[in-house]
């Protein structure tokens, strides 16, 4: 399964409310701040949608 670890890098101030409510869905909170997410379908259109504000790794393990 593949993980991705993102990082919001940069402000979702002034972004349409759909953006900010997929960075809430992805569970990035605070900028420059890491967190891990398993790779589905879903979670990657997510990506997808608001890769402008974000610093997108793939994880291996």
């Amino acid at each position: 399964m593949k993980k991705y670890k993102i990082a919001q890098v940069r402000s979702k101030i002034g972004r349409p409310i759909d953006q900010k409510r997929t960075l809430e869905a992805l569970g990035v909170t605070k900028m420059n701040r890491s967190i891990v997410v398993n790779g589905s379908p879903q979670v990657e259109g997510m990506i997808n949608k608001v890769r402008h504000l974000l610093s997108v790794e793939e994880v291996t393990e």
